[in-house]
């Protein structure tokens, strides 16, 4: 054995687990295991996790907030329209500096998968090329996944569809689409069929921005369904987005929901962007925003959660944190029951990691060991916390190292520092396990 971690806790509740490490991978999960001569790391009863992975992000996009411009309205359509005001202005190297600067974030921060959308609109096809660089540069440390994104739509823009292919064809591995954005509703479904049929020719997975909309009649997320149980594609396809199913009626969602779980079709939300992007055009009360998580894991759809934008045309914050994304999730979706904040967990680890079909992936003996030393006792404290990532390991090498978060007290009569930590309440452990 080359690392052993002692005294682990895992998501699934087991303590006191070690894990073993040899060539990169995980050789054995047990208590008390033997492996002389090799190092020693003692997890103190803290939790392992295998690394976070962000089913949804826009690469191509990020760190470039305020350029040109500030969008003013806080709008996804001013947002699109700013966008295409920076894209002449982009140059192949500021692309993969920014996109590099942000995969750092990203490891310190335990990320270590992302699918990104990258726009295929561009005829130079230059951010193509840039994230295709990243991913090459990037690949011993993190997973790049790559989505051919028709931002401006793949009937709506000139040229778009035939870009989609010439980006699929230089490497990049997923089909996207934004039929919510073409010219008109048939547009938009008719959409949906061409790309659903092009992924089913080449083999690919589908992973559309759908129905990112407070319009209660955007439903292309019932065409995609319709589609992926036509042509076989079970298991490949994600929905992104689907915000508005948030102000769809009861009665059509209790149809819509079995015929994705019937497809295979896996959701994909954003919490910190869709509750920021929807409902602008409310008074009061505001909607939410964000897509019924919820009633979808009960039907037994996978549902993971992605960041979608750090510090662009769309969203002014971010930092690559996927434990803020799931903290915001829960608390929009109201999903506050011990098990509901478990699956906000697994909403940025396990469940992505599935929809992406990550080899390798998890804690099983066998697997890649690539995984997280969180400074918390379980997912529930690691959400609170925002626990601080103590060590992040790639195929059982170290690549990132954080401090955990204590402070300093001068306080009369009370202890020196303060541990944000804290056990839970007697037969809580119990209950679930």
């Amino acid at each position: 054995m080359d690392l052993v971690i002692r005294n682990a806790a895992l998501p699934d509740g087991r303590q006191g687990v070690d894990l073993a490490i040899e060539n990169g991978r995980i050789a054995a999960v047990a208590p008390s295991l033997q492996a002389k001569g090799a190092r020693e790391i003692d997890a103190a009863g803290k939790l392992v996790s295998p690394p976070f992975v962000d089913a949804h992000f826009h690469m191509d996009a990020t760190l470039s907030y305020g350029l040109p411009r500030v969008n003013q309205s806080g709008t996804l359509l001013e947002g699109i329209a700013l966008w295409g005001e920076l894209k002449p202005q982009l140059t192949q190297e500021a692309l993969v500096a920014r996109a590099l600067q942000y995969c750092d974030w990203a490891v310190a921060r335990g990320l270590l998968a992302i699918r990104s959308h990258v726009d295929v609109c561009d005829d130079r096809l230059l951010a193509v090329e840039a994230l295709l660089e990243v991913k090459r540069r990037v690949a011993p440390y993190l997973d790049l996944q790559l989505v051919a994104f028709p931002q401006d739509g793949v009937l709506r823009s000139p040229g778009a569809l035939e870009n989609l292919k010439r980006a699929l064809a230089l490497g990049v591995d997923v089909v996207g689409g934004i039929p919510h954005f073409e010219r008109t509703m048939a547009e938009g479904a008719e959409s949906v069929r061409i790309l659903c049929e092009f992924a089913a020719d080449q083999g690919l997975r589908v992973d559309m921005h759908c129905d990112e909309s407070d319009d209660p009649l955007s439903r292309h997320i019932e065409t995609l369904a319709f589609h992926t149980q036509r042509l076989g594609l079970h298991g490949r396809v994600a929905g992104s987005h689907l915000t508005s199913m948030h102000s769809m009626d009861n009665y059509y969602v209790s149809k819509l929901l079995p015929l994705m779980k019937e497809a295979g079709v896996a959701a994909i939300a954003n919490p910190l962007i869709n509750i920021t992007l929807q409902g602008r055009h409310d008074t009061y009360p505001k909607r939410r925003g964000m897509t019924r998580v919820p009633e979808m894991l009960a039907h037994g759809i996978p549902v993971a959660f992605g960041h979608d934008c750090v510090l662009d045309p769309w969203y002014s914050l971010g930092s690559g944190d996927m434990l803020e994304v799931a903290h915001m999730g829960l608390h929009v979706a109201q999903m506050t029951g011990q098990d509901a904040m478990r699956a906000c967990f697994r909403a940025v680890t396990e469940t992505p990691a599935a929809i992406l079909g990550l080899e390798g992936y998890g804690l099983q003996p066998g697997c890649h060991a690539d995984l997280v030393l969180l400074d918390a006792g379980d997912p529930v404290e690691a959400i609170r916390l925002r626990a601080a990532r103590l060590l992040v390991l790639r195929r059982g090498r170290i690549v990132a190292e954080s401090p955990p978060a204590v402070a300093r007290l001068d306080l009369p009569g009370r202890p020196a520092q303060v541990d944000f930590r804290l056990a839970p309440p007697a037969g809580l452990a119990m209950e679930n396990e």
